[in-house]
């Protein structure tokens, strides 16, 4: 168990089961690091994924990443979290200003969701200032490229720890999801 991150090992020594929380990505998001790289960055979807691995284990969370271009399929995933999982972090892409069933989804997971996005959506094409899925979702994160996906997820962790009184462990939920330096200064 040593090459567990601490908050892992202090949840399985206290007895706790470490939350399991569903990333989901919408349409286009296989192209990043390809599609316009300007506006979404040159990172990759799987340099995306590792990074959010590598701080889920931090935080005392695992996460299950997925992606697809089809909205059915995102919607039967946020059925299966309903089931499986603590909570989502989801960036639904262009399905944000389109998709009603998309948005019930997330409302019928009845689990914390945190929606994110690559650019800012209000500095971009009026179309895109819209969005149907925000209201669905604890809170959302926008413009800091892939650090929205960190920012997102380091929020739902305080969220679920808040909720749950933590993983058993020394120190806040909100020590956990901001590091020490964050609680120091608090």
């Amino acid at each position: 168990m040593a090459d567990k991150p601490r908050a892992q090992r202090r949840a399985h020594a206290a007895g706790q089961a470490v939350p399991l929380v569903f990333v989901l990505h919408g349409p286009n998001l296989n192209l990043l690091g390809l599609r316009e790289p300007e506006i979404y960055g040159k990172d990759t979807l799987d340099d995306v994924n590792g990074m959010l691995t590598e701080l889920a284990a931090e935080l005392g969370l695992r996460i299950e990443c997925r992606q697809s271009n089809h909205e059915g399929t995102l919607i039967d995933w946020l059925q299966l979290a309903r089931e499986q999982a603590a909570g989502v972090v989801i960036n639904p892409g262009g399905l944000t200003h389109t998709s009603v069933a998309l948005r019930d989804a997330i409302l019928s997971t009845q689990k914390p969701c945190v929606e994110v996005h690559l650019s800012n959506i209000h500095k971009r094409e009026e179309f895109r200032h819209k969005s149907l899925t925000a209201a669905a979702c604890i809170g959302s994160v926008l413009g800091f490229g892939v650090g929205s996906y960190a920012l997102g997820l380091r929020a739902l962790a305080m969220h679920l720890f808040a909720t749950t009184g933590g993983s058993g462990g020394s120190g806040s939920s909100t020590r956990r999801a901001f590091g020490r330096a964050a609680h120091k200064r608090a």
